[in-house]
């Protein structure tokens, strides 16, 4: 049984349901902001800051822009690509059959066949 000390309805960290009376909440403007696939998203932002020109569609992840009528294209879906794939973009098959054969060597002289 409880001791009858707890506050009962409340949890740690929770804030007043009402403002405070003697604050008042900072200054905020919307901004809309549209993607391609025709969504249209609402975004608050403290009245001094500036807005990007681009946000993430909240809704389908694509970018949107300010302007309605010509939104931003969609992103292009990349394909996965291995470790390998990356490695072969920098460098090429002399560097690595180069570092290959640096490899081996060390691994030769670590097990004694110099």
């Amino acid at each position: 049984m409880s001791s009858g000390s707890a506050i009962r309805g409340s949890r740690v960290g929770s804030s007043p349901v009402r403002p405070d009376e003697r604050s008042e909440p900072a200054p905020r403007r919307e901004v809309t902001y549209f993607c391609a696939a025709g969504h249209a998203s609402r975004i608050l932002f403290a009245a001094e800051a500036s807005a990007p020109d681009a946000w993430d569609c909240p809704r389908c992840g694509q970018p949107a822009g300010l302007d309605r009528e010509k939104p931003p294209g969609r992103l292009r879906a990349e394909p996965y690509k291995s470790h390998l794939a990356y490695v072969k973009e920098r460098r090429t098959d002399e560097d690595g059959a180069r570092i290959l054969e640096e490899a081996l060597a060390k691994l030769r002289q670590r097990r004694g066949r110099e």
